[in-house]
C-alpha cells in the first residue's frame, strides 16, 4: 500500500493534466475547435482514430489554436505544485494529452522540470505511462497526482498517490490507500440551472403570442398545443445553449462573465453536457409526435439555425443579427404552427424589426465594452469598434419601422375582426416605443448589461408598461 508523502523532495512529483492540474478534458475540446473551424472535419475524425487514438490527438493538435493561458487551473492544486517546486523537489509533467498542448502547458506554467506526453505514435496513458515513469525513476521512486481510473496503474507503481478531484474508481482507491486529496467544485443546482440557460426561456413565451392576440388562448385544443412548443423550444434552445458553450470555450474563458460558465470553468465535463443535449433533443422530438407535422419543420429549422449560427453565422457582420431577430420570429410561427393558427403577416413583420433592433443592442454593448483596438475585429464577432455609430443608428431605426408596423396593424381591416373598439390599442404604439427606445438610451449609458429580451422581461418599468398595454387589449375587445 502506498505511504501518504508530503513536502518530500526526495523523490520526484509527476503530475497529469486532463482532469488533475485543469478541470477540462483537451481531447474533446480540441475536438470541438476543430469542428468549429471546419464542421466537415467530423468525417476525418473516424479515418484518424482507425490508426490510434494517438494519432488522433497529434492530428487534431496539429489544426487547432492553443492557449494554455485561459485553461481552467485547479488553483489550490496548483498552488501545492509551487510549494513542492519552492521547495526544491522535481516536478514531471506526465500526460496522455497531445505533446504541442503538454509542451504549452510546461512552458506557461514554468514550475515543470521536463515534461512527456502522447506523440504521433503513443498514447501515454495508464501502462504506458507507468511504464515510462518506472523506466525513468524506478517503481516506488516517484510520486504522482492523477485523477481517475486511467491513472490506478500509476498509482500502483509510484510511492505514493495524490488524488486530484477523483471520479469513482480513484475516490476509492484514495480511500483505501489513505493518500492524499483535493476535492473537486461540486456543482449546485444553479450549476446546472446556468448549464440550461433557464432565464432564457422565457424568450419561448412568444409561442404564446398567436393565441393571444387571436384572443384563443383560453381555448384548450389552442393553449395545450402552445404549451406544448414551448417546451420543445425549451428543451431545443437549452440543447443547442450547450453545443454553443462547448464551441464557444476559448472566448468565454477571456471573457470577464461569461469564464463563469460552467463548461468555462470545468464544473461540468463536456461528455455530460453531450449526454444532456441528446436528452433535450429527445423531449422536444417527442414533443413534436403530439403536433401538427408542420410544427416540426419549424422546430427542426430552429435547431439548424441555431447550430449554424454557433457555427458560423455568429461572426458574419449583420448576417448574425438578421439571423437573431429570425429565430425570435419562428417562435412566433412554432406557436402559430403548433395552434394551428392563421398567419398573420403583420405579427411577423413586427417581430422581424421588433427583435432586429434589440439584437443590435446586444452587438452595440460588445462593442462598447470591447479593448480591441480600432480595424481589428471583437472576439467571435465580425465587428470592428468603428462599427458602433452606425449599429446605434441601424438599432434606433428598427425601432422606429417595428412602430410604424404597429400602427399600420392598428388602422388596418384585420384588426376590425379581432377588436370591438381598436382605438383603444392605439397607447401601444407610444409604449412599444418607450420600452425600446429606453433600452437603446441604457445602452448609450453604458448601463445595459443584460441580454435586452431579459431585461424587458425583468425590468419593472418595461413590466408596467407591458401590463398596461396588455390591459388596453382586454379592454379594447370588451368595451
Amino acid at each position: 500500500m502506498n505511504v501518504r508523502v508530503q513536502n518530500s523532495k526526495d523523490l520526484p512529483l509527476a503530475v497529469d493534466l486532463d482532469g488533475t492540474l485543469i478541470s477540462a478534458d483537451l481531447l474533446w475540446e480540441s475536438i470541438f475547435q476543430l469542428l468549429k473551424k471546419n464542421p466537415l472535419f467530423l468525417f476525418m475524425l473516424p479515418v484518424w482514430l482507425m490508426a490510434g487514438k494517438a494519432h488522433l490527438k497529434a492530428e487534431i493538435a496539429s489544426r487547432v489554436d492553443f492557449d494554455a493561458a485561459i485553461l481552467p487551473y485547479r488553483q489550490e492544486f496548483l498552488d501545492f505544485l509551487n510549494a513542492e517546486k519552492a521547495t526544491g523537489r522535481e516536478i514531471v509533467l506526465v500526460t496522455a494529452a497531445a505533446e504541442p498542448f503538454a509542451s504549452a502547458v510546461a512552458a506557461h506554467l514554468g514550475i515543470f522540470t521536463t515534461f512527456h506526453a502522447s506523440s504521433r505514435d503513443t498514447n501515454l496513458a495508464a501502462h504506458r505511462k507507468a511504464a515510462l515513469l518506472v523506466e525513468h525513476f524506478g517503481e516506488g521512486g516517484f510520486d504522482y497526482a492523477g485523477n481517475d481510473r486511467a491513472d490506478i496503474p500509476v498509482f500502483k507503481v509510484a510511492r505514493a498517490a495524490v488524488v486530484v478531484a477523483p471520479d469513482r474508481t480513484a475516490h476509492r482507491y484514495q480511500q483505501t490507500s489513505g493518500a492524499r486529496r483535493f476535492e473537486r467544485t461540486k456543482p449546485s443546482w444553479k450549476t446546472y440551472v446556468k448549464m440550461l440557460r433557464v432565464h432564457q426561456w422565457l424568450k419561448n413565451l412568444l409561442v404564446f403570442a398567436p393565441a393571444i392576440l387571436a384572443h384563443q388562448i383560453t381555448n384548450p385544443e389552442v393553449l395545450l398545443p402552445s404549451l406544448g412548443a414551448f417546451v420543445a423550444f425549451c428543451a431545443a434552445a437549452s440543447a443547442i445553449y450547450i453545443i454553443n458553450d462547448i464551441l464557444d470555450l476559448p472566448l468565454d474563458r477571456q471573457h470577464a462573465t461569461k469564464r463563469n460558465r460552467p463548461f468555462a470553468n470545468g464544473t461540468l465535463s463536456i461528455p455530460f453536457g453531450l449526454s444532456v443535449s441528446a436528452g433535450l433533443i429527445a423531449i422536444a422530438v417527442v414533443v413534436c409526435v403530439f403536433l401538427p407535422p408542420v410544427f416540426a419543420l419549424v422546430i427542426g429549422l430552429y435547431v439548424v439555425s441555431t447550430t449554424a449560427y454557433s457555427l458560423a453565422v455568429k461572426r458574419m457582420l449583420l448576417i448574425d443579427v438578421l439571423c437573431l431577430a429570425g429565430l425570435y420570429t419562428l417562435r412566433i410561427i412554432g406557436g402559430k404552427a403548433a395552434a394551428d393558427l392563421p398567419l398573420s403577416f403583420w405579427l411577423i413583420a413586427f417581430s422581424m424589426f421588433f427583435f432586429l433592433s434589440l439584437a443590435l443592442v446586444k452587438r452595440y454593448v460588445e462593442l462598447q465594452t470591447s479593448k480591441v483596438s480600432e480595424r481589428d475585429r471583437i472576439a467571435g464577432r465580425g465587428y470592428r469598434p468603428e462599427d458602433m455609430a452606425i449599429v446605434g443608428q441601424a438599432g434606433i431605426a428598427s425601432a422606429f419601422t417595428a412602430t410604424l408596423v404597429l400602427s399600420l396593424y392598428i388602422q388596418s381591416q384585420e384588426i376590425i375582426g379581432y377588436y370591438s373598439s381598436p382605438w383603444l390599442i392605439w397607447p401601444l404604439v407610444p409604449i412599444v416605443l418607450y420600452i425600446v427606445i429606453r433600452i437603446w438610451i441604457l445602452a448609450y449609458r453604458r448601463e445595459m448589461h443584460d441580454d435586452p429580451v431579459v431585461f424587458i422581461a425583468t425590468d419593472w418599468r418595461s413590466q408596467i408598461f407591458v401590463a398596461f398595454g396588455a390591459l388596453l387589449m382586454i379592454a379594447g375587445n370588451f368595451i
